[in-house]
């Protein structure tokens, strides 16, 4: 008696939520696309919780967490799939009129959100694509100015920013779009002559089309997983291509690398390189070893002395390459860059500066890495390069087919702003203004007067009824 009680209450609470009389065309597919949005949506929470739970380890070895990994991955592209195109026939059938303009504003919001969402979660991937994205993003963010507030290096920011902040933000943006479509009702024809019949919603049929959508994300899971290649990492520069890693580290002791001569609108690389990469890992090289600091001794030499040893330096490790098993003790700096290189290839380099400032940021080894230049030349070989639209697909074009939804920001960049030395900021701004006008679009006269114009909505309002 008592389970039926909570049957019926749990059916009344479902009947309050739903809609009940539509419009005849609202039981088409065309109609179910916010629903089937919602559906993503809820794929992708209940999939990222449980990556959240098991980690990164888990979701990038255990085939269990592959296909869990492959699900959220795929249920990302119909998010977003979806949310396009409910946006795109609430367009053609002006369904942002009178009431309704904020119902389009919280759907343009979403989908924004959606947009920073996806980007996030490929840059908390933990493999080589993630990597190169993150330092791509970077950029970007630098470019624009966002990077005040975010810095994509820093893995703990991001994926607090991406499992908790931006999922609350959709989540009260859904319940929002919703509760205003449940109130106002689904929009019926601008045209005051066009006939409309009111019947029941056909719940069933929506729910089988979730059901399907479902079925569809976990076949696609299956049948193509998640792309894996796993990160560079310092360990596996240093003792691939020494001579490189080594020469990167006397740059940083010189202040030329990249990251040193950083130069963008926002530069949060402001940190002296020589002391990130050089005399700090040394010290901490010395406690382990208990050696004596002969780089502290070195560096009160006069200037020229430290010139002729740098230059000497160059030349030893660009010629000797891999590790050396007796150092010039004639020549401190090559005993530091040489201390230095071992504790690279071991490992503990990369583990230090992770863990210097605070764990998760990995800033310091990401620009490092950045600053010998391996992951670009590796990104450029699985054709993934900006300049090769890469970001808008997977490594060595597998599937699913990347973040297409970029395909707009690589356009600008090559056609546009091809020679514009200030790319990022400038795409940034542009691509700033088209999305405030797209969110705004309802309220902008003339503007909302488009969809009229190409007359479109009918073939979506048409019914079995109709002629």
């Amino acid at each position: 008696m008592e389970e039926n009680q909570e049957n019926k209450k749990l059916k009344d609470i479902l009947y309050d939520l739903t809609l009940h009389d539509v419009p005849a065309y609202a039981n088409k597919f065309f109609y179910s696309l916010g629903f089937l949005a919602m559906v993503a949506f809820v794929l992708l929470v209940i999939s990222g919780l449980i990556m959240v739970f098991f980690g990164p380890n888990w979701w990038l070895t255990a085939n269990a967490g592959i296909f869990v990994r492959s699900i959220h991955l795929w249920a990302a592209q119909a998010f977003i799939v979806f949310i396009i195109l409910h946006l795109i026939i609430v367009f053609l059938t002006s369904g942002f009129k009178g009431p309704r303009k904020l119902t389009w504003v919280l759907g343009a919001l979403m989908f924004f959100f959606a947009l920073f969402e996806a980007e996030f979660g490929y840059g908390l991937r933990d493999d080589f694509s993630s990597q190169w994205r993150t330092l791509s993003a970077a950029d970007f963010y630098n470019g624009s100015g966002l990077g005040a507030f975010i810095n994509n290096l820093n893995y703990a920011q991001i994926y607090g920013i991406h499992i908790v902040l931006i999922p609350l933000i959709i989540l009260v943006l859904l319940a929002s779009h919703y509760l205003l479509v449940k109130v106002r009702g689904l929009a019926k024809p601008y045209l005051k002559d066009y006939p409309v019949k009111m019947v029941k919603a056909n719940h069933k049929t929506l729910f089988a089309r979730g059901m399907i959508l479902t079925v569809v994300i976990f076949g696609l899971a299956f049948a193509f997983r998640a792309p894996l290649i796993l990160p560079t990492t310092i360990s596996f520069a240093a003792k691939n291509d020494p001579s490189l890693v080594a020469e990167t580290l006397i740059a940083e002791f010189n202040r030329t690398s990249d990251t040193a001569t950083y130069l963008d609108n926002i530069d949060p690389y402001q940190y002296d390189t020589r002391e990130i990469y050089i005399i700090k890992p040394y010290k901490k090289y010395l406690e382990l070893t208990t050696g004596q600091n002969i780089l502290a001794d070195w560096l009160k030499l006069n200037s020229s002395s430290r010139v002729k040893d740098i230059a000497a330096a160059k030349s030893y490790f660009k010629n000797n390459g891999a590790i050396v098993t007796s150092l010039d003790k004639n020549n401190p700096f090559i005993t530091v860059i040489g201390s230095l290189m071992t504790m690279a290839q071991s490992g503990l380099y990369q583990d230090w500066l992770n863990g210097s400032e605070a764990v998760g940021n990995l800033t310091y080894s990401q620009r490092f890495l950045s600053d010998t230049g391996i992951i670009k030349t590796k990104a450029k070989k699985l054709g993934i390069t900006t300049k090769q639209y890469g970001m808008v697909r997977e490594e060595n074009g597998a599937w699913p087919p990347g973040a297409w939804w970029l395909a707009p920001l690589g356009f600008l960049d090559n056609t546009v702003l091809a020679n514009d030395p200030n790319q990022d900021r400038d795409g940034a701004e542009i691509l700033g203004v088209l999305m405030l006008i797209f969110i705004a679009f309802p309220y902008i006269p003339g503007l909302n007067r488009i969809p009229e114009k190409l007359n479109l909505a009918k073939f979506f309002w048409r019914t079995k009824n109709q002629t």
